[in-house]
């Protein structure tokens, strides 16, 4: 085999050029420097492939993370090595070491390449080249491609580098502006919370200046630091004077331990302060203070700080004193009242007894309040047999919340007991809810023993006059007066209205108390009312009160006679002289059982048995319409006529004795017989007048009497015709009849229909007001129509 020769021209030319390339290649990151990290990869391989004569070459770069590469490839005359590059990247992710690749692919296209890892495992890129040069890659191509590797990867980190410092002084830059601008935004806040603060805190000392109070604050210690100026103005002392413990020397003398001691115990438990003390004023006037004073404490919970008020309150205290005072005198007062005075709870509490109440008892007040029971509960105090009136008062008292009053018994100190009357005033709140019981106990005993004396007369009058009277005071036993009192008897134990008629003098109210005591409501009252003797104007306000006010000369509210009988019976006497409008009135009260006062609005209920009595011919009243139907028929429920003493002159022995006996008695004189012609004289007189006339006569002839013989002077009984008609009128001839009757309805006319009174008929005619009443009867006058001439 023959040695080949070397041409050294052509070595030396290709070590010039290795130079070169060398030069070049070290003078490549200087021109880098500033460029993009794409620029930096591409120039790579175009350098490579200028420089080494290459057929392909392949630039990875990554940057210092790993996170961003670069790829570049150029030439693609051989496929062989590019294709094996690939396969192998894709299988292997990364070239660990240079590798050299020879004779890849076929004979046409025989070339070698060789791979070029930059860092440890290709993590800072790569570099690939391929000639189909017979000596690639020699010492120097592998050499070039080694220091254009690194320098193209340091290029690209430096690159990076720059970008990444570019981007964070961009950054910097950015965030100095807005941290700039943040800045003198804050430093405006600030500006203005300041001058906020610095307004708030002139406000503020303004007000705490003005308030009309003391304000001041103190160390820990209880060292003064700030007064305002009110204490200023107030103790004419400065405020540094008044520094430290300054402020003491205000104090009253009297107050300043006291005070002090408060203060002291105050710091040291870290509880507020409140005290009353007195403090001088700049003219040395001492004047009631509220001293309050609160602490201050920070995040643990230490105090740094005491703020306190002191306010004026020397009118309060004078007020409390005085009220103190009005108190002391109203306790001396209750004390001193004649009563028994107590106060109660809203749920009978015991909260005060006067020392009448103690006294008698003979408790004080802290044992009585500890005893059991109270107002709304028996009590060891109350009668046992009064317990449950009086539980069942206080209870209705407290469903209902309204006053009330009992009479009890309250036992005293010695165990006797004393009736009282007890009367419980509730006082309520703005919302209704009861407060206070206040409870005024008056000695009754006095009283109820002569309530009990006067019931105990009263039942035995009542007994005596029942012995006495002879169905009470009806004497007689005529068939007449048999029937009379056999149809009381029958009627009396009903509420029947009866309606009792008969000529005047024959005992028509008689019969009516008759009834009454006969009756259930004989212990209940018993009113009578005479409508002929009552003034037409003034018989509604008779029957049923008026209000005050309602008319002139009402002065004052007054019952009526249908509230004084309530429960009992109203005698309504003469109701045929009741006037057109007070008849509806009374119709009204017999049918709806209630009524209304004069001037009032509330109706009032009527329990009253009614018995009328009149002399008067109603059925005839009832035709000429001076009298009512309906109220007719409403009165004529029991019917009953007495009977006059001429259709019982059997029974005027009976009555002669029994007003001789009454009368002599009275008289004191001692009356054993009557004269037997006196007897026949009084029997054959027909007493015009009835029972009253004899009464009279009788009651006369005692006076007179002076011997142990009733007798009567017979000028007394004037002689009387005999009567013929069915109603005992006196018979007279035509003409006087006539001439009667004339004068008669000339007074009637002259006096306008009036029958009593000083204008009346009655009085012009000169005789008594019963007889003209008969008389009208008898003659048959109607007296109404005369009411309607009008006077000339």
């Amino acid at each position: 085999m023959a040695l080949m020769t070397v041409d050294p021209s052509s070595e030396i030319l290709r070590l010039r050029t290795t130079v070169r390339d060398l030069l070049a290649l070290s003078t490549i990151p200087e021109s880098w420097v500033g460029r993009e990290p794409p620029t930096i990869a591409a120039d790579l391989a175009d350098l490579l492939i200028g420089s080494l004569r290459l057929d392909f070459a392949f630039v990875r770069l990554r940057d210092p993370t790993g996170c961003q590469a670069v790829e570049v490839t150029r030439g693609n005359s051989w496929k062989a090595f590019p294709e094996w590059l690939q396969e192998h990247l894709a299988v292997f992710g990364q070239i660990s070491r240079k590798e050299i690749v020879t004779k890849v692919g076929g004979v046409e296209e025989s070339c070698c390449g060789i791979v070029i890892p930059i860092g440890v495992n290709s993590e800072r890129g790569l570099v690939a080249a391929a000639s189909d040069r017979p000596d690639f890659p020699n010492q120097i191509d592998q050499q070039l491609l080694s220091v254009a590797a690194n320098n193209a990867a340091t290029a690209f980190q430096n690159a990076f580098l720059i970008n990444e410092l570019r981007n964070t002084q961009e950054a910097l830059r950015a965030n100095e502006q807005e941290l700039r601008r943040a800045r003198d935004e804050l430093e405006i806040k600030v500006a203005e919370r300041t001058a906020e603060l610095r307004r708030s805190e002139r406000e503020l000392r303004d007000v705490v200046d003005t308030i009309p109070a003391i304000v001041w604050s103190t160390l820990p210690d209880g060292s003064n630091t700030y007064v305002n100026k009110r204490f200023v103005e107030y103790s004419g002392s400065s405020a540094e004077q008044m520094a430290g413990s300054g402020w003491k020397a205000l104090i009253h003398p009297d107050d300043r331990e006291q005070h002090a001691g408060k203060w002291m115990e105050a710091i040291a438990t870290g509880k507020p302060l409140e005290n009353e003390v007195r403090s001088r004023r700049s003219d040395g006037q001492y004047r009631w203070q509220l001293d309050r004073g609160v602490p201050l404490r920070d995040g643990d919970g230490k105090i740094v700080k005491w703020y306190g008020v002191t306010t004026d309150i020397e009118d309060r205290k004078r007020a409390e004193d005085k009220i103190r005072e009005q108190e002391t005198e109203l306790r001396q007062m209750l004390d001193l009242a004649p009563q028994q005075v107590a106060v109660f709870g809203p749920g009978g509490e015991r909260l005060y007894a006067n020392r009448v109440a103690l006294d008698y008892i003979g408790l004080s007040l802290e044992e009585w309040r500890q005893t059991s029971g109270g107002f709304l509960r028996p009590s060891s105090f109350i009668h046992p047999d009064d317990s449950e009136r009086v539980k069942a008062c206080g209870d209705r008292a407290l469903a209902s919340g309204s006053a009330y009053e009992v009479e009890l018994r309250l036992r005293k100190h010695d165990g006797s007991y004393r009736w009282f009357l007890s009367r419980y005033n509730p006082v309520h709140d703005d919302k209704g809810q009861i407060m206070r019981w206040y409870v005024a106990g008056t000695d009754i005993e006095d009283r109820k023993r002569a309530e009990e004396r006067l019931q105990q007369e009263n039942v035995a009058l009542r007994e005596e006059i029942d012995k006495a009277s002879m169905f009470e005071e009806i004497v007689g036993a005529s068939p007449a007066l048999k029937a009379v009192l056999s149809r009381i008897s029958k009627v009396a134990p009903s509420d029947s209205t009866v309606l009792i008629t008969g000529e005047t003098g024959t005992g028509k109210e008689l019969v009516a108390r008759a009834i009454h005591r006969r009756s259930n409501r004989a212990s209940r009252p018993f009113v009578s009312v005479n409508f002929a003797a009552i003034p037409r104007d003034l018989i509604a306000s008779e029957l049923f009160g008026h209000e005050k006010g309602a008319f002139t000369g009402a002065t004052q509210q007054r019952l009526g006679r249908f509230e004084l009988a309530n429960g009992g019976t109203l005698f309504l006497d003469e109701v045929g002289e009741l006037p057109a409008e007070t008849q509806i009135a009374l119709l009204r009260v017999l049918q709806e059982h209630e009524f209304e006062r004069v001037g009032g609005t509330r109706p009032i209920r009527a329990d009253v048995r009614a018995i009328a009595a009149t002399n008067r011919d109603l059925q005839a009243a009832i035709s000429a319409g001076s009298f009512r139907g309906d109220l007719f028929y409403r009165l004529n429920v029991f019917p009953i006529e007495m009977p006059s003493l001429r259709e019982r002159q059997g029974d005027i022995p009976l009555l002669v004795e029994y007003f001789i006996e009454r009368y002599a008695r009275k008289a004191g004189k001692n009356i054993k017989r009557v004269n037997k012609k006196t007897l026949q004289l009084l029997q054959s007189y027909p007493w015009p007048g009835n029972i009253r006339e004899l009464q009279n006569v009788i009651e006369r002839s005692v006076i007179l009497c002076e011997t142990e013989i009733f007798s009567i002077d017979e000028s007394w009984l004037p002689k009387q015709p005999s009567l013929t008609e069915p109603k005992n009128q006196m018979e007279l001839p035509r003409s006087l009849l006539a001439q009667e009757k004339e004068m008669i309805e000339a007074a009637l006319k002259e006096s306008r229909g009036r029958i009593f009174g000083p204008e009346g008929a009655a009085a012009k005619l000169g005789i008594p007001r019963s007889t003209l009443e008969s008389k009208i009867r008898s003659l048959k006058i109607n007296k109404n129509r005369f009411r309607a001439i009008p006077e000339t």
